[in-house]
């Protein structure tokens, strides 16, 4: 490819300069009135191209509707694109600069129809050098709060621009509203967590941060996110995160902070801790109505990828009380959560707040049930304690002192037993189900109350 300039050697003189770079950050399109020409709009968007680990630039598109909007479709952040003949200037930080994020170069590019073009980069050369630095954070990767951190600051942060490093727990569902101006808006929400906290609000109102968010894979993913602004909101009681004009957020960021709270993420997600430590955490077992068959609760699991809760009326068809002690009751890390072994000497868990402190753990059931009505089965939902001791009637020191005759005993009294189960349903990808469950509170069912909900679910 023909020869480019490398961003940290651009100046004003140069002409017709040729940039390349990958996209690192991207503005929604944007309209404002044309102070030359009375009812005419013009059309404007923002990106940010980096080319090397050290040095990424703002660029600003100036045009009509068709243009603006034409080119905003034609690529997004990740892509790599070639950039000809835009307009090197200084950057002022009175005007655009304060609503773009800050970049190590003294200039920004400004592109127009008339006089630049912007392409995708077909080099694989040139692709395979640049696709690593969108794995780079813009900041230093150890310049960054923990969300207990955040939590801890409380409202002394309210309004302040930090860093944070977080994985993503969930993806709320994109809500859209009108303003009183009549303008359309979107809203998106996410729920982050790391090793200090279990669930953290970040809020997204842009479109094309809303697109980088939706992509992702829930806690198979770390964010590295640079100034974002954090504030105090009243109606939750509690700090949230937002994306907004300046933020750029690097997804699974190459760091070693970053892997550190990726292997941390996989291992308490694949145990199943994060769906216990928030078990009760939006919902209490009372404040639960809504009665399921378990074909609805996969059908809903489907239709809406938000955690829900609910009643069913089944049989615990696996219930495997007389395996292994140790596959029946575990003992965790009381500040991770992490499964401790049998010497109960310390936590394996690099990234726990407790390292370095007197370790402590917690012993528990920590059982897998299977769920059964006439409608089929939801296989695998997490039963721990406390919810597991009071189905069963014992702590788990009783439980360790039956023999195998009394284990299968207790075994039997409720498997293929009919129950009122207060289920949390979670749509995840990496079970075959598409959904996992987390038994709140089981009981054996009171038959008169279970023949009326069977009536009136045949109602339905």
């Amino acid at each position: 490819m023909d020869a480019t300039i490398a961003i940290s050697e651009l100046h004003p003189n140069i002409s017709h300069p040729k940039v390349v770079g990958i996209i690192i950050w991207k503005t929604d399109v944007k309209s404002f009135p044309d102070r030359k020409n009375v009812g005419v709009e013009r059309f404007t968007f923002g990106f940010a191209v980096r080319d090397s680990h050290d040095f990424f630039i703002n660029v600003t598109a100036w045009g009509n509707e068709a243009y603006i909007i034409g080119l905003s479709s034609n690529f997004s952040v990740g892509h790599c694109v070639i950039i000809e003949n835009p307009l090197v200037s200084h950057k002022d930080p009175e005007k655009g600069e304060k609503f773009c994020p800050m970049t190590p170069s003294i200039y920004r590019l400004m592109i127009s129809e008339a006089h630049s073009q912007v392409y995708m980069c077909a080099d694989t050369t040139t692709i395979d050098r640049l696709v690593p630095l969108i794995y780079r954070p813009v900041k230093d990767s150890r310049d960054f709060y923990s969300l207990g951190d955040i939590l801890a600051n409380g409202q002394s942060l309210d309004g302040t621009i930090i860093n944070i490093l977080a994985a993503v727990k969930s993806i709320g569902e994109l809500k859209y509203f009108t303003t009183s101006d009549r303008r359309n808006g979107h809203r998106l929400e996410a729920k982050l967590f790391d090793d200090s906290v279990s669930t953290f609000p970040l809020v997204c109102w842009d479109k094309e941060a809303i697109l980088l968010i939706q992509k992702v894979i829930p806690r198979e993913t770390v964010l590295f996110i640079a100034d974002a602004k954090i504030g105090f909101d009243s109606f939750r009681n509690g700090m949230t995160a937002t994306v907004n004009s300046k933020t750029i957020i690097t997804v699974n960021p190459d760091t070693r902070e970053a892997g550190l709270l990726f292997s941390y993420a996989k291992e308490v997600s694949e145990s199943g801790c994060l769906d216990q430590d928030e078990s009760l955490e939006d919902e209490t077992v009372d404040s639960i109505t809504n009665v399921y068959t378990m074909r609805q609760l996969k059908k809903k699991a489907q239709e809406n990828p938000e955690t829900f809760f609910g009643i069913t009326y089944s049989f615990v068809s696996k219930l495997d009380l007389d395996s292994s002690l140790s596959r029946v009751i575990r003992s965790r890390c009381s500040r991770c959560k992490f499964v401790v072994g049998e010497d109960l000497l310390s936590c394996s868990n690099e990234l726990c707040p407790g390292k370095g402190q007197v370790f402590s753990a917690i012993t528990g059931f920590d059982l897998l049930v299977d769920l059964t009505d006439h409608t089929g089965t939801l296989q695998s939902c997490s039963l721990r304690s406390p919810a597991a001791e009071t189905f069963l009637g014992c702590t788990t020191e009783e439980f360790t002192r039956l023999t195998d005759d009394q284990r299968t005993t207790m075994k039997w009294k409720f498997l293929l037993e009919r129950c009122k189960v207060y289920v949390k349903i979670i749509p995840s990808t990496k079970v075959k189900a598409g959904i996992r469950g987390t038994v709140l509170a089981c009981s054996l069912a009171d038959p008169g109350e279970v023949k009326q909900h069977l009536h009136d679910l045949q109602q339905l």
